[in-house]
């Protein structure tokens, strides 16, 4: 078992080495289990021998590079996620960017939306969604492309239904979508200040000047040093005082970083910017 386990993860390496060179994506600082679990996944997924069998696929078959970097990002989610934190942001944050004439909003890693609605339907009701604009951004086009769509399966309707009212929801979630068949889509009129775009955290710069960033449990399938990195990136994407909200079983307080940011509220992982120079 053990000689098998050291050739699956050279197998893993020789695999991030070509994405890399092939195709420029860089998955060389994802966390080495997390990345191997998915790698596997897309070995079974697509019908591969194994992964060297892969390896080989994606140096050839540009095809099949759409669903290989699907398969490894990271599209779990659901609407107010954690309805404690979008209370945290409804109560303690929005009320702060009130003051700004235009507020800036970047979902870095938004997978397949659900949390963009919910950060729309959170602007809307506090009435700041007019002069809001939501820059929604993930290096997987087929995730973008079905946030973009805002269609979900109406099995979920409940509990999404529910995180919203528990994250002070003030009006029933169903006033904001249409159900049809076995699916929900959400009002047009949500889309109106989304923008959605490609954006790599492992390579990408800054994409916008933000008064929030939300990226909610990314940074876990991250090392250290790469953890590091985006950090600072959304430092630097921040304008002064600028909040920044992780993910649950995210820590920001251990990083290298962490004297970029003051804490907010620790429990819902909401940091802001340290007003110091750059």
């Amino acid at each position: 078992m053990r000689a098998r386990a050291d050739i699956e993860d050279i197998e893993v390496e020789l695999f991030v080495r070509a994405m890399q060179l092939r195709h420029g994506y860089d998955f060389g600082d994802y966390a080495p289990a997390s990345l191997k679990r998915r790698v596997l996944g897309l070995v079974h997924s697509t019908g591969s021998a194994n992964i060297g069998d892969l390896t080989a696929r994606v140096l050839r078959d540009d095809r099949l590079v759409t669903d290989v970097v699907a398969g490894l990002s990271v599209p779990v989610s659901e609407m107010f996620r954690d309805p404690s934190v979008f209370r945290a942001l409804r109560d303690e944050v929005l009320p702060m960017l009130a003051s700004y004439p235009v507020i800036n909003i970047w979902q870095a890693g938004c997978a397949y939306g659900q949390e963009v609605y919910s950060l729309a339907i959170l602007l809307e009701e506090a009435g700041l969604y007019e002069r809001s604009q939501i820059y929604a951004t993930d290096f997987s086009d087929v995730a973008l492309a079905r946030a973009q769509e805002g269609i979900f399966p109406a099995r979920d309707a409940r509990t999404y239904s529910e995180n919203y009212l528990a994250a002070g929801g003030r009006r029933s979630l169903a006033d904001y979508y249409h159900a049809r068949y076995d699916f929900m889509k959400f009002d047009e009129r949500l889309k109106a200040r989304m923008t959605f775009a490609n954006h790599n955290l492992v390579c990408d710069g800054v994409f916008c000047e933000a008064h929030l960033i939300l990226c909610r449990n990314v940074l876990i399938y991250f090392n250290d040093t790469l953890q590091d990195r985006v950090l600072r990136l959304f430092r630097d994407s921040l304008v002064r005082g600028g909040f920044l909200c992780l993910g649950s079983r995210e820590n920001l307080e251990m990083a290298a970083s962490a004297r970029d940011y003051a804490p907010v509220n620790r429990r819902a992982r909401i940091y802001r910017r340290a007003v110091r120079d750059r």
